[in-house]
């Protein structure tokens, strides 16, 4: 299947309100005219769509990767973008900072929050450039930083782990989360693809 793009869905090249457009990871890339584009995040942007328009055609793979170029503000610690069901229980996020949190919680609530997958030794606020791919294949998931560092983690999921379509998307935050992730510049590009590793970063 075709990757999701997670910034077409939430409207980022319309620039709402909160997101301004912005030199990306590469000013001076030799495939492409002109520098890369990036977009600067806000705390008051607000930024969010039915998770239906990730999947309009098929349902949440079981496995996946998530791919993201990003650049958070030095010694910030929040989510970057969250899935919620239809009953607003959190089931997808990716926590960006200092030891950064794959947070993954399916259908019957596995896993629990006490093991949720946590990459201690990995500071991504620390203001430079990363990319980032985050890979779910049954129960394990692993993490790829700057198409170098591995880290591979257990996720305690179930069998067949299902991720309801019907709720939300959120960038940025959390519902009701005080701590708002904000950037001096941000995703070059954000996507959820139904295949994992061998994937381009």
């Amino acid at each position: 299947g075709q990757p999701a793009d997670v910034l077409k869905v939430l409207d980022f090249h319309n620039l709402p309100d909160g997101v301004k457009k912005t030199t990306g990871f590469c000013s001076n890339r030799k495939s492409t005219k002109g520098p890369d584009v990036a977009y600067r995040v806000s705390k008051n942007a607000q930024l969010s769509a039915p998770t239906k328009q990730l999947f309009p055609d098929t349902t949440f793979p079981e496995d996946f990767s998530i791919l993201i170029t990003v650049k958070p503000k030095k010694g910030s610690q929040s989510f970057l973008m969250s899935i919620y069901n239809e009953q607003g229980i959190q089931q997808v996020g990716v926590e960006l900072g200092r030891s950064p949190v794959f947070l993954f919680e399916d259908h019957l609530g596995k896993p629990g929050p006490e093991d949720y997958p946590l990459f201690s030794g990995i500071n991504l606020s620390d203001g430079k450039w990363h990319r980032i791919a985050i890979s779910v294949h049954k129960k394990e998931v692993t993490l790829i930083l700057d198409c170098k560092k591995k880290m591979q983690r257990p996720l305690d999921r179930s069998q067949h782990s299902i991720i309801d379509i019907n709720g939300i998307v959120v960038f940025g935050t959390r519902i009701l989360d005080e701590e708002v992730f904000e950037v001096s510049r941000s995703c070059i590009s954000c996507f959820i693809r139904s295949d994992v590793m061998g994937f381009p970063v």
